[in-house]
């Protein structure tokens, strides 16, 4: 807005200089105007041209930019050859997958948070490498990134949304779909889905329809459906922070190919391959003393171990662990008792029960001070025993076995900790 337009000394004061007020006439009075008499004129003199009420102030037509998104933010320009992307995991594993993508060549990890209900990290991957991010079996679903921005450049969801897809970032975008899903039509079907950490400016369904005329004004021939051929995911990751993708996964990245035999309770195979991960390098035979359905034995075989065994008290346990892991060596047994020789496995991994779904023999603390005196001692030196629990009290841990780290993790909104031991 121009400052002569109006207001202080614009169109006011200068009605009031056309009258001869303050302002408007020479300092002594000067030369008195013709009018009655030749007597100085103190008002408005016959004809005189009244100047009116001030007007109004033209209203100005914002920038088509900053119409649709706010602040324009300044825009970091990505290297050639470069995809950003972005995958989610299991609250409270991404310190431990960040590890994994950081040994991966050509994988540099930017940024991490949580979206609400998952872990979400931001990476960058040069070209030629992204076939290697697909090989961690401890990611539930990856993205390519179509876009970021911050609620601080304009908190409106129809902003957000006209910063986040942008036609040239979603080009490039769309390339890296079409290449790792499948070729693209004319007409697509799509659907948008939308988390943030707070709905005091504005709701998430809000910014999920923004997003979505966002989406359509783009590509007019796409067509809303659920379940749809291409998923838009935007989340908030961090307080103030937004980031948006195109969903590269299914099911089958974190379902790792499904289980034959589903069971209550079943432990998620992302993170039982988290768990065999952290029993180090594959070194002979892993043993899970409360197998379950079976995932860790299988995750075990995935991984490269030799062999892989289960126990369970459980038959029917057994029987669906047998379905799920044919080449595993899977039979009825008690975690306190296992029936091997000292020091006869590489490692012991297991989920072991929160005394919820499925509870123990006992008391709980004394069943954990004799499950954990068994794994130390069919665990051989240098190996290590990995467990799932909420709580491990210090004085069940037996003299054998050394704490080397321990992480919380949330599972279906339980809290509980990966505990890793040194077996001495």
């Amino acid at each position: 807005m121009r400052s002569d337009s109006f207001g202080p000394g614009g169109a006011a004061r200068e009605g009031r200089d056309r009258s001869g007020g303050p302002g408007g006439s020479r300092s002594g009075g000067g030369r008195p105007r013709r009018g009655t008499g030749g007597a100085p004129e103190r008002g408005r003199s016959r004809g005189q041209r009244h100047p009116g009420p001030p007007r109004a102030p033209r209203r100005q037509r914002p920038e088509r930019a900053t119409e649709q998104r706010g602040t324009e933010e300044p825009q970091e320009k990505v290297p050639a050859g470069v995809t950003r992307m972005f995958a989610s995991v299991v609250p409270g594993l991404a310190p431990l997958v960040v590890r994994e993508l950081e040994q991966l060549d050509g994988v540099r990890v930017t940024d991490s948070g949580f979206d609400g209900r998952s872990d979400l990290i931001l990476f960058d991957v040069d070209r030629g490498r992204r076939d290697a991010v697909w090989t961690l079996r401890t990611v539930e679903d990856l993205f390519v990134e179509v876009g970021r921005t911050m609620r601080s450049s304009g908190d409106r969801p129809h902003w957000i949304a006209g910063r986040v897809w942008r036609p040239e970032r979603v080009e490039k975008a769309l390339s890296v779909w079409s290449a790792q899903v499948r070729p693209l039509a004319g007409a697509m079907s799509y659907r948008v889905i939308a988390r943030v950490l707070q709905e005091q400016s504005f709701l998430r369904t809000d910014l999920r329809k923004s997003l979505g005329r966002s989406v359509s004004r783009d590509r007019p021939k796409w067509k809303v459906a659920d379940p749809a051929q291409i998923e838009v995911w935007i989340s908030e990751y961090r307080q103030g922070r937004l980031i948006a993708g195109l969903r590269l996964s299914d099911a089958s990245m974190r379902q790792h190919q499904g289980r034959r035999v589903e069971r209550s309770g079943a432990l998620r195979p992302t993170v039982a391959a988290m768990m065999v991960g952290l029993a180090g390098d594959p070194d002979g035979v892993l043993l899970d003393p409360c197998c379950g359905s079976g995932t860790v034995p299988a995750e075990a075989l995935a991984a490269g171990w030799e062999g892989a065994e289960g126990r369970d008290i459980d038959p029917e346990a057994v029987a669906a662990a047998e379905q799920n892991v044919p080449r595993g060596a899977v039979r009825t047994g008690d975690a306190r008792d296992l029936g091997l020789p000292d020091a006869s496995v590489g490692a012991v991994v297991s989920n072991l029960p929160f005394g919820q779904q499925y509870g123990v023999q006992g008391g709980m603390a004394a069943w954990l001070t004799d499950v954990l005196a068994e794994a130390a001692r069919v665990t051989r030196p240098g190996g290590r025993v990995v467990l799932l629990a909420p709580e491990i009290p210090r004085e069940a841990v037996p003299e054998g076995l050394r704490l080397r780290s321990r992480d919380p993790i949330r599972l279906l909104g339980t809290r509980t900790t990966l505990w890793v031991y040194d077996r001495g």
